[in-house]
């Protein structure tokens, strides 16, 4: 009988899932120690040294997290989200402000972002409520509470404000209410309505400074009072098509009061968003559409990081020669832009080994929700692949000028200790899940 040897299932420990976690917070550390020298080879930045330390105690955390049960984390998780919320209200209301917001709370240098935790402790709350009420999943009630616990957090962080944080909470909701078994139909509504609303929120601007027609459509969209009427005479035909459907069991009818719903709501909720963006998360939005609206300001960020980017060609220039970044033509280097960076010097090859490295990552998370025989570990699995994979796609495509720049950092290789810190407990916890998967079968 031939014997299979499957090195990841070593001691149950899921070394693919680990060695792929290291590999890339050591090209990090390599390139945020580029991104602080400068165009004379100096070194004019320390934060390569606080990226170690930050590497090796968060591992020393994720091995640490990794040995102790994960069910542990569902009887924490209620008091850990507690937690995490008064912290995101602390630092609404005391927070030192960075970079135009509110979002560090500590004693002169030394600070956490509560709005980083809130990330993995909001995974764990859900995972464990959906689990407590795995019969009623599919539920109109469940599906709101759970959005509610996804909210809660979510608006706290945008009041900061930072919108590109609160945005990594959508697809946690998502993948994990999905995987979970929830209503394809809310899910369906729930998206539907969130890309209307940024569609009828951006009309406007978009009129205003890149198709510079002078519709006069805009009304439709900036004018509170024929707003209104819209917005009733659309609430009103809605209603009449659901009291259509009710009496008649027709098709169309439940189709034309499921779109005139989102519709009607995404209208009104675009009259908010404009409200509360500020003016220079507008300016991100409209120069993701065209950078040239504004070169020199707002669009500056794009273009000198699709310059970086192009630059790069298949091989890159060299560690430590790229141009961009030590010229400093790049902002938020070592952070938000580390990938344009990393494009720059070692070129198309050096990021194919990064994707394939990140791939590796989520093939694990994916085996983990398969394997597990719990709904609590394959539903942290799932908020996981959904938080990595959305940090992974939007801060890639920023970096290549194919999403708007939304100030999330490319997590394992962005400087950062309380993204970091996060992120290792996170996988910490998966590998506990792994090393578990049949021990916590229900």
């Amino acid at each position: 009988m031939k014997v299979k040897f499957n090195f990841s299932s070593i001691f149950g420990f899921d070394f693919f899932l680990f060695i792929s976690v290291q590999l890339l917070m050591v090209i990090g550390i390599f390139f945020i120690y580029s991104s602080g020298v400068n165009s004379n080879g100096i070194v004019v930045s320390s934060e390569y040294m606080k990226q170690i330390v930050w590497v090796i105690s968060g591992d020393m955390l994720l091995l640490i997290v990794s040995f102790v049960d994960y069910k542990t984390f569902k009887v924490l998780s209620p008091w850990l989200y507690l937690i995490v919320l008064f912290l995101l209200l602390l630092t609404a209301s005391f927070g030192q402000v960075v970079n135009g917001s509110r979002s560090w709370i500590g004693i002169g240098s030394l600070g956490i972002q509560p709005s980083e935790i809130s990330k993995l402790t909001t995974i764990l709350f859900l995972s464990s409520y959906l689990e407590n009420n795995r019969n009623s999943i599919q539920s109109l009630k469940t599906f709101i509470i759970s959005l509610l616990i996804i909210a809660i957090p979510m608006g706290l962080v945008l009041i900061q404000p930072d919108l590109g944080t609160a945005m990594v909470f959508i697809p946690i909701f998502i993948v994990i209410m999905y995987m979970a078994g929830g209503k394809s139909r809310y899910l369906v509504f729930l998206i539907s309505t969130g890309l209307l609303t940024i569609l009828f929120s951006m009309f406007p601007y978009y009129t205003m400074f890149i198709s510079k027609s002078g519709s006069n459509s805009i009304i439709f969209f900036t004018d509170q009072k024929v707003m209104t009427v819209i917005s009733l005479t659309v609430a009103a035909i809605a209603v009449i098509s659901m009291v259509g459907y009710r009496f008649t069991r027709k098709g169309y009818f439940y189709m034309l009061s499921s779109l005139l719903t989102v519709t009607g709501i995404s209208y009104v909720l675009s009259f908010f968003a404009r409200k509360v963006l500020k003016e220079y998360q507008v300016m991100r939005l409209i120069v993701f559409l065209d950078p040239q609206v504004d070169p020199r300001g707002s669009g500056w960020n794009i273009i000198q990081s699709v310059t970086a980017v192009g630059s790069g060609g298949a091989f890159g220039k060299g560690y430590l020669q790229g141009t961009q970044s030590h010229y400093r033509y790049l902002p938020e280097q070592s952070t938000d832009f580390i990938f344009s960076i990393i494009s720059e010097e070692i070129g198309f090859m050096g990021n194919l080994l990064i994707i394939i490295l990140f791939s590796i990552i989520f093939w694990r998370c994916i085996n983990i929700i398969l394997k597990s025989r719990d709904l609590f570990g394959s539903l942290i699995a799932s908020g996981m692949v959904g938080m990595i994979f959305f940090h992974f796609m939007i801060n890639i495509g920023m970096a290549i000028g194919i999403m708007p720049i939304t100030g999330i950092p490319l997590v394992f290789l962005s400087y950062g200790g309380s993204s970091l810190w996060t992120i290792l407990f996170g996988i910490g916890i998966l590998l506990s899940v792994y090393h578990r998967r049949y021990k916590n079968a229900n």
